[in-house]
């Protein structure tokens, strides 16, 4: 049994998220919330709140034991990119990708 979580369209770069997705993957659950209680990314509070989702939903749905839960799955997807121009010299322009992520937490109970 599985609980997953995701959160879309989040105003992040996939690289940075996955960053923090990787310090908690494969770990307990109360382990991970405090590994991203004190992670100093801003990707973290996100992430964060993604688990926190995820949790619940295997409480609430599926029933599953908090205390049994793990991190079995986490990834950072790419969204849509907002691109955006910035004019510079001799009338070229900059171009700004402006990156967006689909993050996705998956919980399971340790047998």
């Amino acid at each position: 049994m599985e609980a997953r979580a995701i959160n879309k369209y989040v105003r992040m770069s996939p690289l940075k998220v996955g960053i923090v997705l990787d310090l908690i993957r494969g770990k307990n659950v109360t382990d991970a919330m405090n590994i991203l209680e004190f992670t100093q990314k801003d990707a973290a509070v996100v992430i964060n709140k993604v688990l926190k989702s995820a949790v619940a939903n295997a409480e609430n749905n599926l029933e599953l034991n908090r205390d049994s839960l793990y991190v079995s799955e986490a990834y950072a997807g790419p969204g849509p990119v907002l691109k955006r121009f910035q004019p510079h010299a001799q009338g070229r322009a900059f171009s700004i990708m402006k990156r967006t992520t689909h993050i996705t937490v998956v919980v399971k109970e340790r047998a």
